[in-house]
């Protein structure tokens, strides 16, 4: 078998490079995705480990085969109510910039391959929503994806979770 001419590989590279591949998840009534390539592991939701003066977003931590992780439940990050642990609960648990954190979620979807014709901007919300921690909004049929850009969300100065990733 002989390999593709260079040009072809060239072109099947770029073509996967607008692509965007998610793991979904929902968030109340909404449904969000993160890139797949930071995702390490699922997880039903276990007790945590509660750390003093930590924010109320900050559950606690886990032991995670030897490695301390901090747990962040995004519904209360988010300010999306109360949030309520049951078997569908979730613990995606991410690899930042060479840092382990667990983000819990109500449940977990799918994955899904989105084009970059299927990503739009998110729309300037002003004060009342920082869009600074979205990619977009993903558009798949009838679905909406709200897709968070997660290094960012991790790495900002008030979950100050992750160094900074460039």
């Amino acid at each position: 078998m002989t390999a593709p001419p260079q040009n072809h590989r060239g072109a099947a590279a770029s073509a996967v490079s607008s692509r965007l591949e998610v793991v979904t998840f929902t968030l109340g009534q909404e449904e969000y995705g993160i890139d797949i390539q930071k995702v390490q592991e699922l997880r039903g939701y276990d007790a945590v480990t509660r750390i003093a003066n930590a924010p109320e977003y900050i559950k606690g931590v886990v032991n995670l085969r030897g490695i301390i992780v901090p747990i962040i439940d995004m519904r209360i990050k988010f300010q999306l109510g109360a949030p309520t642990y049951d078997q569908f609960t979730v613990v995606i648990v991410l690899n930042i910039g060479g840092r382990v954190v667990g983000m819990v979620v109500d449940s977990v979807s799918d994955v899904i391959t989105l084009s970059a014709e299927q990503i739009k901007p998110a729309p300037e919300m002003g004060a009342v929503l920082d869009t600074d921690y979205l990619i977009g909004l993903g558009t798949l049929d009838e679905r909406m994806l709200i897709l968070v850009d997660i290094d960012k969300l991790m790495s900002s100065d008030e979950m100050g979770l992750v160094e900074k990733v460039i």
